[in-house]
């Protein structure tokens, strides 16, 4: 019997290269070589397709391809554009679809699918760069409560977030913020439990199956930024510290999310769990990262699946559609 044939797609134009890079890798190192033959598709800053080492056309790097795994994060490859094109070669994927991939990766029509479906959410302003910016800033300020937390629109692993507590703490975190992303999202500061919810698809007998959800404790910080997510200044508890009734609410949560987004295969959700306000969805990442600091294996391992196990459920999930 022949191996199945997967293309990891790694790297990428996006801010999010190097964590790219190190997933792809872990799948490359992690595929059962007894099932499947990996094949490293590396994607250069500048957009062009490798394989082999060779500069090719993208219809030529996927020649012979049976599957892709795609271990690109952020712009390209976990908005849509990459999705579309395998969609229009007729290539299976792991991963969300085109447009739930888009939905996902931009944070405010995120939440404007949230808020639609009944689902809690912090409350939020878009910034875009314009001639009045900082009377608009001075608008966001006065709508929103005091603390507030700047991310950019469509950027993920944490990058280029910041925590605001006055008008120019604001202005600062807006502009570094537009150096990841062409707008900016600003939302309340909800106080409470950090965390995140992995969700695998048609699992242990179940079309969306929750995993445990994880504590997130940032060490000397008020939030889980890109420093906290990949130096270990965090503590990760899996499974963490929620109470019977809150791990209920949280998987409520996700799984509406999950389904709301019209996410497949798998995603992670981030979330808050206030104390009187009960769960509230931040945003949701429809390629988590598989690094050896993410926080998606931790997940896996808790509820004994193993890296190349889950692998290869997601890949057969993508093969058979």
């Amino acid at each position: 019997m022949s191996r199945i044939r997967v293309g990891v797609i790694r790297g990428g134009p996006s801010s999010e290269f190097d964590v790219s890079l190190k997933t792809g890798k872990v799948v490359l190192d992690a595929l059962n070589t007894q099932l499947f033959e990996p094949i490293d598709i590396f994607i250069d800053k500048s957009g062009v397709w490798h394989r082999g080492g060779l500069p090719l056309r993208p219809e030529n790097a996927l020649l012979h391809v049976d599957v892709v795994f795609n271990a690109l994060h952020g712009t390209y490859g976990e908005d849509g554009q990459l999705q579309h094109l395998l969609e229009q070669w007729g290539i299976p994927y792991t991963g969300s679809r085109a447009f739930a991939s888009a939905l996902g990766l931009h944070k405010g029509l995120t939440k404007e699918h949230l808020l639609k479906a009944g689902i809690k959410t912090p409350y939020f302003k878009v910034v875009s760069p314009s001639a009045t910016l900082e009377k608009d800033l001075l608008d966001v300020f006065r709508s929103l409560p005091p603390t507030t937390v700047v991310k950019p629109y469509n950027s993920g692993s944490s990058l280029g977030i910041s925590l605001s507590n006055t008008f120019e703490e604001l202005k600062r975190g807006v502009a570094k913020a537009f150096e990841y992303a062409p707008k900016v999202l600003v939302e309340e500061f909800i106080g409470g439990k950090e965390g995140t919810l992995a969700v695998i698809d048609h699992f242990r007998g179940k079309e969306h199956y929750p995993l445990f959800p994880v504590e997130i404790r940032p060490r000397g910080k008020s939030f889980f930024d890109f420093e906290a997510k990949y130096s270990g200044m965090s503590d990760e508890i899996v499974p963490g510290n929620f109470s019977k009734d809150e791990v209920a609410q949280i998987q409520e949560a996700v799984l509406n999310t999950h389904r709301t987004l019209g996410l497949r295969h798998y995603s992670r959700t981030d979330f808050i769990i206030h104390p009187k306000r009960g769960v509230f969805i931040l945003e949701t990442n429809t390629l988590p990262g598989l690094t050896e600091t993410s926080l998606f294996p931790k997940s896996l391992s808790a509820v004994g699946l193993s890296l190349p196990g889950f692998l290869e459920h997601v890949i057969h999930l993508a093969l058979n559609k």
